[in-house]
């Protein structure tokens, strides 16, 4: 369980190309970006019509109150995780699939996970276009097609991530303010033609919705976007701008949205989105939260190519463009959008949604509680590469992966992001403390 492969695998991550994102290699202190610019990026993932209808299911089902306390119990969920993943990123200038390498999985296990996020992100990705291929073309009164729609939207979205972080940044600097002022004019509207009181404490238009489901809902609907945050937080400066970064992007995108949107649906007695938004906003309106979904997709497509560029490089030693690689993702989820065959993938995202909860566990604890590789990734933090020493594979991580996805699938009340969260933690613990710390 205990090999090690001396890998050549410190090169200077001065030495990356720009449009390649240092995917493979630690991100310089030269290249690190604002709190603000992260944050927005943050905001952006979470201010988006996918977003808004999870607020809508919640309000169509559930009184102010209770999807107050569903949203806010998820969000603590996704901040802890969010917040410790986030730092381990911040400090190691890694992403999330880089640096399980050495938190927990060895060379092997980390490209198994990169390709786990790669499979999830893309179809989500697909999901995402689709709601946003519809919605814009709701607002052209169905006369582009579904599509040619979802064409359009694909390819503005993947050129958009192929040129790597800086047009995500800017990206969220127009899509977030629009999307915020057009949630804030839905509220007003509210306001103006419905007496708060009496929207806050009447009966869900629609059938109850559980409070344990809810906060699942909540919980596993982000769950990937947390294990993901280092992919992002890698550029942050500090430790102190992650925390600000998560928590003002989580209560802020899950608080903030999801109360409006339940405000909305009890409105107009619907949780269809773009007939909320549509009925609320007007056309203009209609249009901004339809481009509103383009945050959260490039965000997945980024990630995801980031997954499979470290799958390719610890596997076959293959080193894969990024930004080539993003423009072959996001062929592959625009066609899959088109042909439909997404309709029938939410069931393999929800099971994924169980699966990658683990991996921030089973990472967290590595990084935070045992430190296996502490002395590698210190010494090489301080000249700013990659640790010589990298484990082929570390199968106690594995195994613990497994165990604790199998519990999140097998227990079915609670969270059941939480529950497969817990159950890997716990077992990768025991499990290196008999077996390896020997």
């Amino acid at each position: 369980m205990n090999q090690i492969a001396n890998q050549e695998v410190n090169q200077p991550a001065n030495q990356t190309v720009s449009s390649d994102d240092y995917s493979l290699d630690r991100v310089p202190k030269s290249e690190r970006k604002s709190m603000f610019s992260i944050l927005l990026v943050r905001i952006g993932a979470l201010t988006s019509i996918s977003q808004f209808m999870l607020g809508a299911t919640l309000g169509y089902g559930m009184t102010l109150w209770q999807a107050f306390v569903a949203t806010f119990l998820g969000s603590v969920i996704l901040q802890v995780v969010s917040v410790l993943l986030g730092i381990a990123g911040a400090k190691e200038g890694m992403s999330t699939s880089l640096l399980s390498r050495w938190t927990g999985f060895g060379r092997i296990g980390s490209s198994i996970m990169g390709l786990i996020f790669a499979i999830s992100l893309t179809g989500w990705f697909g999901v995402q276009n689709a709601v946003f291929a519809q919605g814009i073309d709701s607002v052209f009164g169905n006369r582009l097609g579904f599509t040619l729609a979802a064409i359009i939207t694909g390819i503005f979205t993947t050129l958009l991530v192929y040129f790597g972080y800086k047009m995500l940044d800017w990206t969220a600097r127009i899509t977030v303010p629009l999307f915020l002022i057009v949630m804030g004019y839905g509220v007003f509207q509210v306001l103006k033609d419905y007496n708060f009181a009496h929207l806050a404490t009447m009966n869900p238009p629609g059938p109850a919705l559980g409070l344990g489901a809810a906060i699942t809902m909540v919980a596993g609907g982000f769950i990937v976007g947390c294990v993901t945050t280092p992919d992002f937080t890698r550029f942050a400066k500090s430790s102190k701008d992650v925390i600000w970064i998560t928590v003002i992007g989580t209560f802020l995108g899950e608080l903030g949205v999801n109360l409006i949107a339940v405000l909305m649906a009890h409105a107009v007695g619907s949780a269809e989105i773009m007939a909320i938004v549509l009925k609320l906003t007007g056309l203009i309106g209609g249009i901004i939260v339809a481009f509103a979904t383009l945050k959260i997709n490039d965000l997945n497509l980024y990630s995801s190519s980031l997954g499979i560029t470290t799958f390719f490089s610890s596997v076959f030693n293959v080193q894969l463009n990024r930004g080539m690689l993003t423009l072959v993702l996001g062929v592959i989820g625009t066609l899959l959008t088109i042909a439909g065959i997404l309709d029938n993938f939410t069931g393999f995202l929800t099971i994924l949604g169980i699966a990658v909860p683990p991996i921030a566990g089973i990472m967290t604890v590595d990084y935070y509680i045992l430190k296996t590789n502490e002395e590698e990734l210190t010494t090489s933090r301080k000249v700013g590469v990659l640790p010589s020493k990298l484990e082929t594979v570390n199968w106690i991580g594995m195994i613990a992966w497994i165990g604790g996805f199998l519990v999140g699938y097998f227990i079915t009340f609670g969270i059941q992001a939480l529950t497969s969260i817990i159950a890997g933690s716990i077992i990768y613990y025991i499990l290196m403390i008999l077996f390896k710390r020997k």
